[in-house]
């Protein structure tokens, strides 16, 4: 990554970012799970998975940890956790809307 797209996506305002897209779905998942189930009345386990890894990913960027690893820093990065937060997002509103 380069010099420059390091210092925007590790400012300040993509942390808050990150915080605000992660935590009302792990507050979700902790508090109400069954508001992720689809019409059927089950789970897509592989989509929760990549949705738990934005969350976690969202919560490592918000806090400012920093991996030293290349391979933690893309993995646990602003770029999977936005992705993929916003593929839960898209979860609970396909479940909420049937």
């Amino acid at each position: 990554m380069s010099g420059m797209a390091h210092r925007l996506l590790y400012r300040t305002p993509a942390r808050l970012l990150s915080l605000l897209l992660a935590s009302p779905l792990a507050l979700v998942l902790l508090i109400h799970p069954a508001a992720m189930l689809d019409g059927q009345g089950g789970y897509s386990h592989p989509q929760l998975m990549l949705v738990m890894w934005g969350i976690s990913a969202g919560f490592v960027h918000g806090v400012g940890f920093v991996p030293q690893w290349w391979g933690w820093r893309w993995l646990l990065g602003p770029l999977p956790a936005w992705l993929f937060c916003a593929l839960g997002y898209a979860v609970l509103a396909h479940a909420r809307l049937g």
